[in-house]
Order: structure tokens, then C-alpha cells, then sequence
């Protein structure tokens, strides 16, 4: 029992000492082509596939596609192309060790160690690491094979065996082996090992393969604990693709028993061979068979776990409305549109600032998280736009339509501001909360005035500019007057009420900052609302 653990643990070991040195040698350019899969699914289900092989851990390659997920560089569309390629990438560690190269192995783990532990370049002890960890792998597969050669004449072992039998039973014993190990490769490797020594049946070993790969997704469900909903569905996503490959697999090797005969008759004398076999091609029907469904697949899970009606906001803000098809309009048309394009990306810059506010007066971690959500979306929406006014500047455009492009692609600038303003202010507004410390009543009440004052200036600077309506310049500036004179009197009175020592220091601090923040908002605003009308000169934000 001892040798068969020893064996376990340094067959677990070698696996990760072998992706450890995968993953170095790879560098970053793993992360670059999961996060480049395109929305082509057969794509995805190659560069699942290609990453597998490369690190030799399918649970690896998932966590990366929550994370992408979860940071939103990936879209359930791909995740799922992704972990279906995934699923067959991982049976290629059975394909390996099912060859018969136990002898060579101790000289191969003495070869990656001297590789790993004497030579200085990091890419030669990255291939020794590589070297070295497929070494540990096949030596402990011999240990554990010398370990249950006895258990096979063990009238014990085998009584416990043979409740395995049961199909049910055995996708079960499949299920939680693969989740404690956390490796459907890994399990499926020792299944091969039993089965080599006689201990197992080939029969039984296709149900164990089968209930591997549902237990295979257990590190992904505890990686999506701490991710967003997408990341969370991401991980649901890959269960349920294997909970129905598994019920598709039980479904046709009853229905088709053939299949079965079929696959061990590619290597008749070779049952290590027959199960590294069936573990692939069951993972290649799986996909075949359920890669034209995802989008069935995704519909399924965001029941499971609903778009909720923020999400569905975020995801709305952060595509195009009005010039999705730019090159098929009318130049004055596309102009237009744009126009309206940047004044609705104005409104959530505007939005977010609103909330920002709300969430540094009457502060809440999920007020501070939306507003760093919708941040990300005024920063995705205007890189599309902005991409979008490169074929806007490609068309055949007057001067006044030249200029009138150029002063736009200048407020745009403006308006992102103002979201990010709303980070800064959501930033102050944690410091404070996590320090335990508050505004005086008379800061708090300045503090809420200039911000009523800030606020009110920036949404009719953005009515200006939608409007084009210049008669309500004077309020403009009637606001913006106030909201720099405030600037001027709230740091004053500040400076006084430290002086007397009636705040806090870092308060103090934090109310100077956002103070400035305001101001600069007023200037940003004063920028937008004279954009398209051109002769004020442009207030330059102060860096």
C-alpha cells in the first residue's frame, strides 16, 4: 500500500513538475492564443486542444478560460469551443503512457535533473524540467505497478472491486477519484494501471473514463468561487458539456455496444492502448456531436444562472448603436451618427460620475463595483469608437466635415474623463471607509453642494453638445464660475479647519482630492459643450 501510494504521489508530482516546465518554456504565448481564440468555434476547439498538449493539465487550461472570462478578454462563445478542445487534449497523457518506456525512465529523470540543476540557460532547464517531470511520471507508474501485482491475487482487493461492476457505481467511483486527484488524466492513467495488472476490467475502465471527465471539472468550480458570473457560468458551462457527453457516451455504447469492440480491436493485445483509446475518442464523438449546440449549451446555463439587469446594461453600453455599419452610410449620415454615438458614451461617462457620488456619500462595495464596471465599459466603448472614426476619416469628407470629425475625436477625450474622475472619486470614497475615518458635517455639506454644482455642468454640457443648442452657454458658465470659486473657497476652508484641528488628516486629504476632481469635471465640460462650435479655447486639463 505504502509503494502504490509512493507510486501515486510521484506519478502526480511528475505531472506537475512536467507542466511546470511546459508552462516556462511556453511563456506568455499560452495566455496570448487562448486569449486571441476567435469566435471560429473549430478554432477554439483547436487552440483548446493545442494548450492542453502543451501543459499536459486540461483543469489548467479551464482556470485560464474562467480568468479570461472573468475579465471579460473572452466570451462564453469561445470558452465553450475552448474546453470542448480541452477535453480532448487532455487524453493525450493516456496516448503517452500507454507506451511501454518504463525502462528508459530513471535515464530520462537523470538527464532533466542534470539539465534542470546544472546548466544556467533558463530555456535548457525549462526542457530538463520537462524532461525530468516525464521521467517522475513513468517511474511512478512502474512503482505502482510492482505495488498492485500482489492486490490482483488479493481475494479482498477484488471483493472490493467488483461493486464496480455496476456501471452506476463505477462512474461514481470515476467522479470522486478524478475530483480528489483533481486530473481526469491523472485517474485515467492509474485506471490503465490497474487494467495492465488485471485488477480491472476493460469494460469497468470505460465507465471509470467516463466519470473522470465529470470529475474533472471540480478544480473549475472551486477556481469560479471568487469570479464574476460570467466566470461562474463559464465553469457551470464545462459541467454541463460533461454531464451530457457523459449521458450521450452511456446512451450510445448501450444502444451501439459495437463501438465498444470497435475500439479494442485497434490494439487487441494492448488494454493500456484500448482504454488510452477510448478515453480519446469518446472525448472526440463528445465534441463532434455537441460543438454545433453551444450556443444551446450557453442559452442553458445563463438560465441556470440569469443575466441579470445590470449585466444586460453593461452589455449594451458596451457595443455600438449608431455606427455599427459606418462604411454603408452617406458621409453626412455617418457623421451624424457618430454624433450620436459619442454624445450616448458622454451619458454613461456622465452616469458613472452620478454614481460615484452616491457611492462616496452613502458608500457600498457594490455602489463602488458598478461604477467600475461601467468605467471599463466607457473605456471599451471608446476604443470601438474610436476605431469606428478611423473609417469615418477614411471617407471622402469636406473641410467643415473634416473639422467637424477632428472636434469630435476631441470631445470624446473629454467625455472619458469624467468616468474616470468617477473611478478616482470611488477610490477616495474606499480609502475613507477602510480607514474608518468620515468628513466633518460642514465638509460633507460643501463637499455635497460643489458636487450638485459639477454634476449639473457636465449634463448640460452634454445637452450642448447633442443639442448644438449655444443659448445655454451663459448657465454653462454661470456653473462653471461657481464650480472653480468653490475649488478655491472649500480648499481654503479646509486648510482653516486643519489648522484648527477639527478633521481628520486623511480625510482632509481625501476632500482636496475630490474637490480637484470636480473642478477638472467642470473643465472637461466646458470642453465638451464648445467642441463643435469651435472659437472658445480650450481649457487644458491640468495632469
Amino acid at each position: 500500500m505504502f509503494s502504490l501510494l509512493g507510486g501515486v504521489g510521484l506519478f502526480l508530482y511528475g505531472m506537475t513538475v512536467m507542466s511546470s516546465g511546459l508552462k516556462n518554456a511556453c511563456g506568455d504565448n499560452l495566455q496570448n492564443i487562448l486569449e486571441k481564440a476567435t469566435t471560429n468555434r473549430v478554432a477554439g476547439v483547436l487552440v483548446g486542444i493545442a494548450t492542453t498538449v502543451l501543459i499536459q493539465s486540461s483543469a489548467a487550461t479551464d482556470v485560464m478560460v474562467i480568468g479570461f472570462v472573468n475579465a471579460e478578454m473572452m466570451k462564453l462563445s469561445q470558452a465553450i469551443a475552448v474546453i470542448m478542445g480541452a477535453n480532448i487534449g487532455t487524453t493525450v497523457t493516456a496516448q503517452i503512457t500507454a507506451f511501454n518506456i518504463a525502462a528508459y525512465a530513471p535515464f530520462l529523470l537523470f538527464a532533466g535533473a542534470v539539465m534542470y540543476l546544472f546548466l544556467k540557460k533558463n530555456m535548457v532547464k525549462y526542457v530538463g524540467e520537462i524532461i525530468m517531470g516525464f521521467g517522475m511520471l513513468f517511474v511512478g507508474i512502474s512503482i505502482m505497478k510492482a505495488a498492485i501485482a500482489p492486490l490482483a491475487e488479493s481475494a479482498v482487493f477484488a471483493h472490493l472491486l467488483s461493486a464496480l461492476d455496476n456501471p452506476f457505481l463505477a462512474i461514481l467511483f470515476g467522479i470522486a477519484f478524478t475530483a480528489l486527484l483533481q486530473s481526469s488524466s491523472s485517474s485515467t492513467v492509474i485506471f490503465q494501471t490497474f487494467a495492465i495488472q488485471g485488477i480491472l476490467t476493460y469494460n469497468v475502465a470505460v465507465y471509470l473514463v467516463i466519470g473522470a471527465a465529470i470529475g474533472s471539472v471540480t478544480p473549475n468550480l472551486l477556481a469560479s468561487l471568487t469570479t464574476n458570473r460570467n466566470g461562474k457560468r463559464t465553469a457551470v458551462l464545462n459541467l454541463i458539456f460533461n454531464l451530457i457527453r457523459a449521458a450521450i457516451l452511456l446512451a450510445l455504447i448501450t444502444l451501439v455496444p459495437q463501438i465498444l469492440d470497435l475500439i479494442q480491436s485497434l490494439s487487441p493485445d494492448d488494454i493500456g492502448r484500448q482504454i488510452a483509446n477510448t478515453h480519446t475518442i469518446f472525448a472526440i464523438i463528445a465534441v463532434v456531436i455537441l460543438l454545433p449546440f453551444t450556443n444551446k449549451l450557453i442559452w442553458l446555463v445563463e438560465k441556470l444562472i440569469p443575466v441579470l439587469p445590470e449585466e444586460h446594461e453593461q452589455l449594451e453600453d458596451r457595443k455600438l448603436q449608431y455606427i455599427a455599419n459606418l462604411k454603408d452610410m452617406p458621409v453626412a449620415m455617418a457623421i451624424s451618427q457618430a454624433h450620436l454615438e459619442i454624445t450616448r458614451m458622454g451619458r454613461i461617462a456622465a452616469k458613472n460620475l452620478h454614481r460615484s457620488l452616491e457611492c462616496f456619500f452613502e458608500f457600498s462595495p457594490e455602489k463602488a463595483e458598478s461604477v467600475r464596471k461601467r468605467e471599463e465599459s466607457v473605456n471599451i466603448l471608446n476604443d470601438i469608437i474610436a476605431e469606428a472614426m478611423l473609417d469615418l476619416r477614411a471617407m471622402e469628407l469636406s473641410q467643415a466635415a473634416i473639422r467637424r470629425v477632428s472636434m469630435m475625436n476631441i470631445a470624446i477625450t473629454d467625455m472619458e474623463r469624467f468616468s474616470d474622475h468617477a473611478e478616482n472619486i470611488v477610490e477616495y470614497a474606499e480609502n475613507l471607509n477602510n480607514n474608518k475615518v468620515w468628513l466633518t458635517e460642514t465638509a460633507e455639506v460643501e463637499l455635497r453642494q460643489m458636487a450638485a454644482d459639477a454634476v449639473a455642468e457636465v449634463d448640460l454640457a452634454l445637452d450642448i453638445f447633442e443639442t448644438e443648442d449655444y443659448s445655454k452657454l451663459d448657465e454653462l458658465e454661470r456653473l462653471e464660475d461657481r464650480v472653480d470659486t468653490q475649488q478655491k473657497e472649500l480648499v481654503n476652508n479646509h486648510v482653516e479647519r486643519f489648522l484648527q484641528e477639527q478633521c481628520d488628516p486623511l480625510a482632509g486629504v481625501m476632500f482636496t482630492d475630490i474637490v480637484t476632481d470636480l473642478e477638472r469635471c467642470g473643465d472637461n465640460a466646458i470642453n465638451v459643450a464648445y467642441a463643435l462650435k469651435g472659437p472658445k479655447p480650450q481649457i487644458a486639463e491640468m495632469q
